[in-house]
């Protein structure tokens, strides 16, 4: 059956307000600065296998601004927004580029700037605060939490690539007449 776009913006509404309660339970729990964003962001892949990149960025956007004016805590609304809420679509977009290392380089390329762009923009809305909190276990301390979040985006990557194929092959048959 196809769907009308009122349909698929009312899905894709439905899912921007789960996703900004996702980031809100992490923002009040206090350890969910970065696995929140990235569980709001699989909430993107119904709409990407579904209707696509155009919705799915429609998602993206919405759950962006919502929890830009929302989240309480700004690391982790600027996370979503900057680093990892559009990476599903990104993602599906980069598994064009051949050879796989030129693809990982920039993924990888994607993230660190995004991360060093989230606290630029961290340390000009909050001031010097934020560098001297960075800083202050030195260079190789930071050096050893961007390996570490870089770590933690290759695992994020991987899973984003089994929660698809399972959405594919075992949700997407039972949900399919809801969709």
């Amino acid at each position: 059956m196809r769907k009308s776009k009122s349909q698929k913006a009312a899905l894709c509404g439905v899912l921007a307000a789960l996703s900004v309660v996702l980031l809100l339970a992490g923002s009040a729990l206090q350890v969910g600065t970065y696995a929140a964003p990235m569980l709001a962001a699989f909430l993107l892949i119904p709409v990407q296998v579904e209707y696509g990149p155009r919705y799915a960025l429609l998602l993206y956007l919405a759950t962006a601004v919502l929890a830009l004016l929302l989240v309480p805590e700004t690391e982790l609304a600027l996370f979503y927004a900057l680093a990892v809420g559009h990476y599903p679509v990104l993602r599906c977009a980069l598994r064009a580029v051949r050879p796989a290392v030129v693809r990982w380089v920039l993924t990888f390329l994607a993230f660190n700037a995004a991360v060093v762009l989230l606290y630029a923009l961290l340390a000009a809305l909050l001031g010097p605060v934020v560098w001297r909190e960075l800083a202050g276990d030195g260079l190789p301390m930071l050096l050893v939490l961007l390996g570490m979040g870089n770590a933690a985006f290759f695992l994020y990557d991987r899973a984003l690539g089994v929660l698809t194929r399972y959405y594919r092959l075992a949700l997407r048959p039972r949900l399919r007449r809801f969709l």
